[in-house]
């Protein structure tokens, strides 16, 4: 069995995993175990062609030594793979010892005087950590000699000890040189020696060795093993070539070797490196079905296969699980792919965890990353109930929010309250700011019913409309033109504890001017004045084309003359106002009054302003008058609607005046004919569409809403 490494060395950092794991290593108690040698391996002598006579077999701890069947063995994948024992990382000072079972052996281990046994190995006490650096600026076979020529035969352990020692330093000049003298001996360095340099220049990342160290071996015939394989894969990772290592893999079977849990770990990295999820769970899948099957592990005495495949099955999961997450966090929509994923994940029967999940619900940050997160969100509450981050709830109602899934998001907002946990300040802000988009939806198209079941719906749910959401319902409302609506959503928001705003009030009379309610304008204006409400411009100007459709123009003039006293600017939306009432109630006269008491106000007339007054002139029998104040327009640069320019010809037409046709340009383009009525309920359907998905439970009719309204 192959030395399993612990220690990560600097670049492989525990394979670049997010998550770090961590091993533990069980002290020996065993006396057979020489107390000084730290890495807890044992030597024996074995006929192994292995030569030296000094070691064939280390352990690690026992066979029944585990790091937990959660812990992967990370460090075996991508450490250095050698048979020796792993020194201790602050010292290269390792007692060596060739066989416990010699009488002197406790001489050996306390430096004694040893006596001379003839046919017997004399044993002796190497300082390795001494000799390491005394070499350490070694650069040729001839320095080493310089150091090492006197010493005479030394175990090749020690040899290994240091070469390792000088991989952790970088110092692979100093470690090729110890290499270049041991191929001076005779024999010369074995397959051991060869899997620790090989090691060494993983470490020191001075991949340039590596030909020439395989080729050494071919020449003196030393054929790799399962070690030499792994050691080769980590390096091919260290260098980026995945494929490679993955060709590694394949070539230890066709060379008659059995893989080891290192070479599996290793493949199913390569595999994380690429970000290919389906490689590596088809790769798992494949081990998994031959160790059941007993084509692995079936004769191998050496390694606890059971414990090793599980540590194999969180491996492959948490690779998984950080593809995903790479996957998710690249600029292309994955989102199909990690789903996918989780698909086969579950038909290969992986065991996952609600930390894996709301990790992963995490990574999902744009719009359509929404199915994602909602399918995370659904197996968590489905395997582990309220046992689920609040955090992780509001981001995904944020994210649902955030890709207009507005019903998807209430139903987690529905789930809080009726599983836990608790909601708190932030789930409420999001879930509000959900219904303020959607009833800003329902403003912008006039859909006040449907507002006014969403403010239902709102206190439903034990969220307190504020403002703004009554505000929007009521600006529905008077774009509806729909006066008794508006005043019982004003009188609601009034009941429900909520201080109408000047936008409040602007609605509602907006509402109640449209309706022609005039009077109960009026009311609403003293009230509003009573409680205090500085009145706008919006305000000043509703109020303006109140009184002028009533012709009560004494009472605009006092409007016209507070609105400055008020700190309120005068602007062409105010008179066009006006003009507008006047022309609506036959007024052509005072339309054109209030028309040039622009000028005197030093208000420039727009579009708006020179088509109501045509239409008012025209309807007047005013043709004549109408005429030049489309010519003026025309010399203004003004684009003119179709309408005041067919209110002009007809009624010139009418009229018996001749107009010239010529001067005042072509005939504008008409307004859009309205659609039919199937073509406004596609319309319709597809303006829900962008609202986003509505579950049936959670749809309130809307369709049959649009409908009503439509009608």
């Amino acid at each position: 069995m192959q030395a399993l490494s612990i220690l990560p060395s600097k670049t492989d950092c525990l394979l670049k995993l997010e998550t770090p794991f961590h091993f533990i290593r069980r002290k020996r108690r065993n006396p057979r175990f020489f107390k000084g040698f730290r890495s807890g391996f044992d030597f024996r002598d074995s006929s192994d062609d292995l030569g030296y006579g000094f070691v064939s077999r280390c352990y690690w701890g026992s066979k029944n030594h585990s790091f937990g069947s959660s812990v992967v063995p990370l460090a075996l994948a991508f450490e250095e793979q050698a048979v020796a024992s792993k020194t201790d990382s602050n010292s290269v000072d390792e007692p060596v010892k060739e066989d416990n079972s010699d009488p002197d052996s406790f001489k050996k281990h306390h430096n004694l005087p040893l006596e001379s046994t003839k046919g017997e190995n004399k044993s002796k006490r190497v300082d390795t950590r001494a000799l390491a650096s005394s070499l350490r600026s070694a650069k040729t076979a001839n320095d080493v000699e310089t150091v090492l020529g006197d010493k005479g035969d030394l175990p090749l352990q020690v040899y290994s000890t240091i070469i390792r020692a000088f991989g952790r330093d970088k110092k692979m000049k100093s470690a090729i040189a110890v290499l270049e003298w041991l191929q001076q001996k005779n024999p010369g360095p074995n397959l051991f020696i060869y899997n620790s340099i090989l090691g060494a220049i993983k470490q020191a990342e001075e991949f340039d060795h590596v030909e020439r160290i395989m080729d050494d071996m071919m020449i003196n015939g030393i054929s790799p093993n399962v070690v030499t394989y792994n050691t080769l894969m980590g390096i091919a990772l260290a260098q980026g070539r995945e494929i490679e290592a993955l060709a590694l893999f394949d070539e230890i079977k066709t060379k008659g070797l059995s893989p080891s849990p290192a070479s599996y770990s290793t493949a199913l990295l390569s595999y994380r490196r690429m970000e290919d999820g389906f490689g590596a769970l088809n790769f798992y899948d494949d081990f998994r079905n031959k160790y059941q099957n007993g084509e692995i592990g079936r004769n191998d005495k050496n390694e606890d296969w059971e414990t090793e495949a599980k540590k194999l099955e969180d491996f492959v999961v948490r690779i998984c699980y950080q593809v995903m997450r790479r996957w998710l966090v690249n600029s292309e929509d994955s989102s199909h792919k990690v789903l996918r994923l989780l698909t086969c994940m579950d038909q290969a029967g992986l065991q996952t965890g609600r930390a894996e999940h709301e990790r992963l619900i995490w990574a999902c940050t744009r719009e359509e990353h929404y199915s994602v997160a909602k399918e995370l969100y659904n197996r968590i509450r489905g395997g582990y109930g309220s046992d689920i981050s609040l955090s992780v709830c509001n981001h995904v109602i944020w994210l649902l929010g955030k890709a207009k899934k507005w019903w998807a998001a209430l139903e987690i907002y529905e789930d809080l309250l009726d599983k836990g946990p608790k909601p708190n300040n932030m789930s409420y802000e999001l879930i509000v700011s959900h219904f303020n988009f959607l009833l800003t939806a329902a403003r912008r198209k006039g859909i006040w019913r449907w507002g006014v079941q969403l403010l239902d719906k709102m206190q439903e749910k034990g969220l307190k409309p504020g403002s703004k959401e009554w505000n929007s319902v009521l600006i529905a409302c008077s774009k509806a033109s729909e006066p008794s609506a508006a005043i019982q959503i004003f009188t609601r928001m009034i009941e429900n504890g909520e201080k109408p705003t000047i936008i409040s009030y602007g609605a509602l009379l907006s509402a109640l001017e449209k309706g022609k309610l005039y009077d109960e304008a009026l009311r609403v204006w003293k009230h509003m004045v009573k409680m205090g409400v500085e009145p706008n411009a919006y305000a000043y100007t509703i109020m303006a084309s109140v009184y002028a459709a009533q012709g009560k123009f004494n009472i605009v003039e006092s409007i016209i003359r507070e609105m400055p006293v008020s700190g309120v600017e005068l602007n062409a939306v105010t008179f066009n106002a006006i003009i507008t009432a006047c022309a609506r109630n036959s007024m052509a006269g005072s339309a054109y009054e209030w028309f040039q008491r622009m000028e005197v106000e030093k208000i420039e007339p727009n579009e708006v302003s020179y088509e109501m007054l045509i239409v008012a002139l025209a309807k007047d029998g005013k043709p004549k008058l109408a005429y030049d104040m489309y010519l003026r327009a025309r010399v203004k640069g003004l684009s003119l609607c179709s309408k005041a320019y067919d209110a002009l010809v007809e009624a010139a037409c009418r009229g018996g005046v001749s107009i010239d046709l010529s001067l005042i340009g072509p005939v504008p383009p008409a307004a859009p004919p309205p659609p039919p009525e199937s073509k406004k309920r596609t319309e319709i359907s597809e303006d829900l569409e962008d609202l986003g998905d509505v579950s049936k439970s959670r749809l309130f009719d809307m369709n049959n809403e649009y409908m009503d309204f439509i009608n």
